[in-house]
C-alpha cells in the first residue's frame, strides 16, 4: 500500500509514525517533508499547498491513499482535486474545511444551530469594531482574525487600548494578510480548556483522547501566543460526565449542522472547548489534526489508523470499535530561541542517533533538515519530544530527561508543561 501525507511539520510526523505502525506494511511518501521525516517516508520536493503538484505525482506513483493534514490545502480545495482525480483521501474537502477557514462562518454556524459558544458580533470595518468595544466596554474581549492565521490570528486584549491596537494590527497594519479583513469581536470565556480531537465520516464521532495544549512561549503562560509549546494527554479536567455533555450539545449537533448546510465532514475535527462554570462551551474548530496535540494523541492510539481513514473515507466508522492504551502522554516542544518572533536557522543538533531518535522518548520532527548525515534546525518549533507513562508524572519527567540530553545553540523550552494538569 502506497500512502502520501502532505506537509512538513511534527503533526505529519506523527501520523507517519503511527501509519508506519500499520499491519499493511505501507510504503509512505511525504509532500514536502523534513530532515527528521526523511527517516520514516520518500520525501518529495513539492510544496503542501502545491494541489496540481500533489495530484500529478499521486496519479503518476498510483498512490492508494492520501492524507491532507494542514489546514491551508484543505481550505484551498486539495481534497477535492484529489477525489477528482479518483484518489481516495482523508480529510475534509473544500466546502466543509470553512469550518476552520472562515471564524465568521463557524461561529453563525453555531449560533443557527444553538451550539454552546461565546458571545459575538463579526465586522468587516475596523470602526464598526472599535466602536462595538467601546460601547460593549467589557474586558477582557477576543479578537479573532476570520481567516487562517498559524494559530495565532486570536488576541485576548486585557483592556481598551490592548483592543484597540489588536483591530488595528489584524484589520489596517494587515498583519494576518486577508485572514483580517473581517473580525470575530466575542466575550471572554473562563474557565479550563480542552482540545479534543475526533474521527468522524459525517455521520458519527468517535472523539480521540483528550489533551491540553500550551500556547504561551514562556513559563507560567507568559509571553506571545505561538503553535503550541507542548501538551499532555488525557486532560485531567475532562471528567466522562463532560465528554457526555460534549457529545449530545457541541459534537454530534456539529456534525448533524454541517450535513444541513450541505458541507458534509468527513476527516479529523478538532474542538477547542472551555469548560465555563455554564458547560462545555467551543473556543474554535480546527478541521484536522492539531498541532502539537497529535503528537500525544497518536501514541495513545492501539488501532490500526489505516484502518480508521478508510472507515471513514467508506462512511462505515460506526462499524469500527477504536481502541486506546491506558496511560499518560506528554509533548515539549524544543524550539529555537526568539521563536515565535525572530530566530536563526541552520544551529546543529547534538542527543539525536542517526535517525533522529533518543533512547525512551518519541522524537516528533517540525522544523529540522539534513545535511551531511547531521540534523539542523530549519523553523521555530524544532522538535517535539513524546513520552508515554502509567501516569502523567512518568511521562514529563522522560520528556524532560530527553530534553536535557538533546541541545542546540539558544534552544529554547517551557520547563513547566503539564504542570497545571497536575494541579488539576
Amino acid at each position: 500500500m502506497k500512502i502520501l501525507v502532505v506537509g512538513s511539520g511534527g503533526r505529519e510526523h506523527a501520523v507517519i509514525k503511527k501509519l508506519k505502525e500499520s499491519r499493511r506494511n505501507p510504503e509512505i511518501y511525504a509532500c514536502p517533508g523534513n530532515g527528521g521525516i526523511s527517516k520514516d517516508a520518500k520525501c518529495v520536493d513539492i510544496g503542501a499547498k502545491d494541489i496540481d503538484g500533489v495530484v500529478k505525482f499521486a496519479k503518476e506513483n498510483k498512490i492508494d491513499l492520501v492524507v491532507v493534514t494542514p489546514d491551508d490545502p484543505l481550505v484551498l480545495g486539495m481534497v477535492d482535486a484529489l477525489e477528482d482525480a479518483r484518489i481516495k483521501t482523508f480529510g475534509p474537502n473544500k466546502a466543509a474545511a470553512i469550518i476552520e477557514g472562515s471564524k465568521v462562518f463557524s461561529k453563525n454556524l453555531m449560533k443557527k444551530y444553538n451550539i454552546p459558544t461565546a458571545a459575538y458580533e463579526t465586522f468587516d470595518k475596523p470602526e464598526d469594531a472599535i466602536d462595538y468595544i467601546e460601547k460593549n466596554n467589557t474586558y477582557p474581549i477576543v479578537i479573532k482574525a476570520d481567516g487562517l492565521a498559524l494559530g495565532k490570528g486570536v488576541i485576548i486584549a486585557q483592556n481598551h487600548d490592548e483592543a484597540i491596537n489588536g483591530i488595528k494590527e489584524i484589520m489596517e497594519d494587515k498583519k494576518f494578510g486577508a485572514s483580517g479583513n473581517h473580525v470575530v469581536v466575542e466575550e471572554f470565556l473562563t474557565g479550563p480548556e480542552v482540545s479534543v480531537l475526533a474521527f468522524t465520516d459525517g455521520k458519527v464521532v468517535k472523539p480521540m483522547v483528550s489533551s491540553m495544549d500550551h500556547k504561551r512561549a514562556l513559563d507560567n503562560d507568559k509571553g506571545l501566543n505561538t503553535g503550541g509549546m507542548g501538551t499532555v494527554a488525557p486532560n485531567p479536567c475532562y471528567t466522562d460526565e463532560i465528554e457526555k455533555e460534549a457529545m449530545e450539545k457541541i459534537f454530534l449537533p456539529t456534525i448533524k449542522a454541517m450535513e444541513k448546510e450541505g458541507r458534509t465532514f468527513k476527516g479529523c475535527l478538532y474542538f477547542g472547548l472551555m469548560l465555563t462554570p455554564k458547560g462545555p462551551y467551543v473556543i474554535e474548530y480546527n478541521c484536522r489534526f492539531g498541532d502539537p496535540e497529535t503528537q500525544v494523541v497518536l501514541p495513545l492510539l492501539e488501532s490500526d489508523l489505516i484502518d480508521i481513514m478508510e472507515h471513514i473515507s467508506a462512511e462505515t466508522l460506526s462499524e469500527m470499535d477504536i481502541k486506546w492504551k491506558k496511560g499518560s502522554a506528554a509533548c515539549v516542544i524544543m524550539a529555537s530561541g526568539g521563536y515565535p518572533v525572530s530566530y536563526e536557522k541552520g544551529k546543529e543538533i547534538s542527543g539525536l542517533d542517526l535517525n533522529g531518535n533518543h533512547d525512551g522518548v518519541i522524537v516528533y520532527h517540525a522544523g529540522t533538515k539534513l545535511e551531511n548525515d547531521k540534523f539542523l534546525t530549519n523553523g521555530g518549533r524544532v522538535l517535539g519530544i513524546t513520552a508515554l507513562g502509567d501516569n502523567l508524572q512518568s511521562a514529563l519527567d522522560k520528556a524532560y530527561k530527553a530534553c536535557e540530553d538533546i541541545s542546540w545553540e539558544k534552544v529554547h523550552y517551557r520547563k513547566d508543561i503539564g504542570q497545571r494538569a497536575l494541579r488539576g
